[in-house]
């Protein structure tokens, strides 16, 4: 008959509209979803990976109080790390000519915060810029950034003692605490070295070294050398 099934058409118009816009709806609430998930997802991960940095900083930059050994004439380590070199070279800034190196090296994971070797007062303060090799290669301590802080003690007679202070590949910044002119006491803080790096220690030829390669030594407690 005419007409006939129209009213259903319009049922089915109807239906089928609803449904399109049904299926909107729920297409668009997974959507929010999915995205309000992969949000709170990354706000996750962004907050574990600021707490795990904040915990390692806090780990980096601890400073415990040196127990100082009493005594003369001792040379106490000026770094926190594992003693890789041992020689004699020339020294021609401070030390003036031959002198007795040790050099540690620090890991990210040893303490950056360097000590005073001995008692005396800092007469001599260059910071030289430079690369930043790898503190692990023994020849970052001529090509890296640096400062050297010249020592002079009244132990042992007048005594001239240095110490570098060398940035690495991950170590951009050395914070000195100590100006040229500036009294030392042995074991006190002198600096900061961020992140993996390498600290020298130029001694008299004199001197009387106490430790031997592959050491690990704790800076303001380890007995380095004796003055002569």
């Amino acid at each position: 008959m005419k007409h006939s099934g129209r009213a259903r058409q319009s049922a089915m118009k109807l239906i089928l509209g609803t449904l399109a816009v049904l299926v909107v709806v729920v297409v668009a609430g997974l959507v929010a979803k999915f995205v309000a998930w992969a949000f709170g997802a990354v706000i996750f991960f962004l907050v574990a990976v600021w707490v795990v940095f904040a915990l390692f900083t806090l780990y980096f930059f601890r400073d415990p109080e040196a127990a100082v050994p009493a005594g003369e004439k001792l040379v106490l380590s000026p770094g926190h790390g594992k003693v890789d070199i041992i020689d004699q070279m020339t020294e021609g800034q401070f030390m003036g000519g031959p002198c007795q190196r040790i050099s540690i090296f620090l890991s990210v994971i040893d303490i950056h915060v360097q000590n005073a070797p001995v008692t005396g007062k800092v007469t001599y303060y260059r910071h030289t810029p430079g690369q930043f090799l790898s503190a692990l290669k023994t020849e970052s301590a001529e090509h890296n950034e640096n400062v050297l802080l010249g020592i002079e003690t009244g132990e042992g007679g007048r005594t001239k003692l240095g110490v570098r202070l060398i940035a690495g590949v991950l170590a951009r910044r050395i914070v000195p605490f100590v100006r040229e002119g500036e009294e030392i006491i042995r074991g006190e803080r002198i600096s900061l070295i961020q992140f993996g790096s390498r600290t020298d220690v130029y001694l008299p030829l004199t001197a009387k070294i106490k430790i031997k390669l592959g050491d690990r030594v704790v800076g303001g407690e380890t007995v380095m050398a004796t003055l002569e």
